[in-house]
């Protein structure tokens, strides 16, 4: 029961190649690709606006959102 060897690694992924077939598992691994890319990019560009907004003084007007009768 410990560790599998690379031969039951190789039929796994036979089997999986076979129930799945390669062009599915081509988009899912393109799809998951693309995600990883859009987080990395979603992260680096929230950096880059924390980064903008250091050091610099935000203007706006604040209202009050509650209702006091």
């Amino acid at each position: 029961m410990g560790s599998f060897s690379i031969w039951h690694w190789l039929i796994v992924l036979l089997v999986v190649v076979l129930i799945f077939g390669t062009k599915k598992l081509r988009d899912v691994g393109s799809d998951l690709g693309a995600a990883v890319r859009g987080f990395k990019e979603g992260m680096k560009g929230e950096e880059e606006s924390h980064k903008q907004q250091d050091g610099k003084t935000i203007e706006g007007e604040v209202k009050d959102t509650t209702h006091t009768h």
